[in-house]
C-alpha cells in the first residue's frame, strides 16, 4: 500500500462533497476492514462499542490508547480513508479533546467523532456553551494539522434522555459555526427529523444505521438531505449474532447446519 495518509484525507474530503451519500463502514479490526473494502465501500470508520466488544466490555470502557491501537491496526489494513468514534474524546476537558484529535492524527486516521455526552448517569450530557468549547478546542487542533482531518460534531440528545429536536439542531448549528466539518444526531425518529436537522445545518448531515424502525435507506436519506451514513454497530451485532447462532445450535442440536451458510 502506498496511499499517503494526505491521499487519504483530500479523498475523504472530496467524498463528503458527492451527489450521493457518502456510506461508511464501521468495522473493527484489520480483517473486517479488508472484507468491506473488497466488497468496494470506500472509508472506513470505527464503532466505540465494536471497539468495547472486541476486548468483552461494554461500551465506553476503552480508554484512549485501546482505541488509537486498534484504529491504527484498522489504518494499516487497506488504502481506504478511515474515522474513528472517539466518544467525547476521552477526557471532559477541551485541552484532553485537543490531544486526542492530535493523536488520532498520528495513528493514522484522517477524522473522528467527538460527542457530547459526559458518561455521567446523573448529567448525561454537557451543557452547550461547555460542549461548543470542547468541539471548538477540537476544531482547532484538526486546523493545526498538515492535512484535512474531518472533524464531526455530535450531539447525544436523542440517545440520552433529550429527544428535542429544537434543542439538537441548536445544538448542531453551535458546532457548526465553531467549525465542525460534519454534524450528527444519532437515534433521530423519523425522515422529518433529519429532513429538519438536514436543512438547518450547512455542513454536511451524517446519518446513523443500526436502530430498529429509525434505519432508512440511503435513497431515502438522500431525498431528506443526508450527505454521509454510517453503519455503526450493526455490522459488529451482524457477525456476532451469526456466531451466537452457530454455536447455540451446535451446543443445544449437536448439529453443523450453520456450515451450509457460510
Amino acid at each position: 500500500m502506498t496511499t499517503t495518509q494526505l491521499d487519504k484525507a483530500n479523498r475523504f474530503q472530496a467524498l463528503h462533497q458527492g451527489t450521493e451519500p457518502l456510506v461508511l463502514a464501521n468495522v473493527w479490526d484489520a480483517g473486517s476492514a479488508r472484507l468491506v473494502a473488497g466488497l468496494g465501500f470506500q472509508a472506513l470508520a470505527t464503532s466505540s462499542a465494536a471497539s468495547a466488544g472486541i476486548l468483552g466490555r461494554r461500551d465506553g470502557q476503552v480508554t484512549r490508547d485501546e482505541a488509537l491501537t486498534q484504529a491504527r491496526g484498522i489504518v494499516d489494513a487497506t488504502d481506504l480513508p478511515v474515522s474513528a468514534d472517539l466518544e467525547k474524546g476521552f477526557g471532559d476537558r477541551p485541552e484532553i479533546v485537543a490531544e486526542t484529535i492530535r493523536l488520532a492524527a498520528a495513528a493514522g486516521l484522517v477524522g473522528c467523532s467527538i460527542e457530547d455526552a459526559t458518561g455521567d448517569k446523573d448529567k448525561p450530557l454537557y451543557d452547550l456553551a461547555y460542549a461548543t468549547e470542547r468541539v471548538k478546542a477540537a476544531v482547532q487542533a484538526a486546523r493545526s494539522l498538515p492535512f484535512p482531518f474531518i472533524l464531526t460534531a455530535r450531539t447525544e440528545n436523542f440517545l440520552r434522555g433529550n429527544p428535542d429536536l429544537d434543542d439538537t439542531i441548536k445544538r448542531l448549528q453551535a458546532f457548526e459555526r465553531v467549525g465542525a466539518d460534519v454534524l450528527f444526531a444519532p437515534g433521530l425518529p423519523d425522515l422529518d427529523a433529519v429532513r429538519a436537522v438536514c436543512a438547518a445545518m450547512a455542513k454536511p448531515v451524517n446519518f446513523m444505521v443500526g436502530i430498529k424502525g429509525k434505519s432508512f435507506t440511503v435513497a431515502d436519506l438522500a431525498a431528506v438531505g443526508v450527505k454521509r451514513i454510517s453503519l455503526a454497530t450493526s455490522l459488529y451485532r451482524a457477525a456476532m449474532s451469526g456466531l451466537r447462532a452457530a454455536a447455540q445450535e451446535v451446543q443445544e442440536k449437536g448439529t453443523f447446519g450453520y456450515l451450509d451458510h457460510i
